[in-house]
């Protein structure tokens, strides 16, 4: 539905409640409603709330954007929080990614690559690092909590860090999270964990976080803080 020139996703399901979100890097607004809600009443309902949607809309706008990398040397590339300078070597044999202790993270690839085949390569290697960080995450966090996950995955994603199913016990985390601090990791890693225990993100859902994990609404604004891609 278009109120008042913002286009608002609407979306069904089997709620109780109805809510509203604003996703970045666009603005997108999506209204997630329960089934018995008429037209009218979603209507009136971000009417009542249209002043909040534009405040969130004008912050995304505002965000600083980090620009889409072009794989070239010389370009800063993050990893685990810390920047560095790319460094793009050709030479026939194996493809590796190498990080030095001068700051470089050296890109080893095969004679004429593209700019898609060496960010292929680098977002392998990224994911299988953090694959291996989320795989000692768990193996730290499940104990502690008390809950145990079947299946984790790592992909891209455009509007969550990470996602949890429940009835599966599977936890996806997005990819960009292999760039982001470690504390910054584990706090999404507590946090889907966490949805083991309670579905929803109510009252005690927040006071298990505020238990396992003190910091995490400071960690959560350092996680959302940094530039998104662009």
């Amino acid at each position: 539905m278009n109120i008042e020139g913002i286009q608002v996703e609407v979306i069904r399901k089997a709620i109780l409640h109805l809510r509203i979100t604003v996703y970045p890097p666009d603005g997108n607004v999506r209204l997630s409603a329960p089934l018995w809600a008429s037209d009218e009443a979603l209507r009136l309902a971000v009417l009542e709330r249209l002043a909040w949607i534009k405040r969130h809309r004008e912050r995304i706008a505002g965000q600083p954007r980090q620009a889409e990398r072009r794989m070239t040397d010389g370009e800063t590339h993050w990893f685990q929080g810390k920047p560095y300078l790319l460094v793009i070597r050709e030479a026939p044999g194996r493809e590796k990614v190498v990080l030095t202790d001068q700051g470089t993270m050296e890109l080893t690839l095969r004679p004429g690559s593209e700019a898609e085949h060496r960010r292929s390569v680098l977002d392998r290697w990224l994911k299988k690092q953090l694959s291996l960080e989320i795989a000692g995450l768990v193996a730290k966090w499940e104990p502690i909590l008390g809950v145990a996950s079947e299946a984790l995955g790592v992909r891209r994603m455009k509007t969550r860090w990470g996602s949890c199913n429940p009835r599966a016990k599977r936890l996806w985390f997005n990819l960009e999270l292999a760039k982001k601090p470690r504390d910054c990791l584990e706090y999404v890693v507590v946090h889907e964990l966490t949805h083991l225990l309670e579905r929803r993100h109510d009252a005690h859902f927040k006071a298990l976080m505020d238990q396992s994990l003190p910091e995490w609404r400071r960690i959560r604004r350092q996680l959302n803080s940094a530039p998104p891609q662009l």
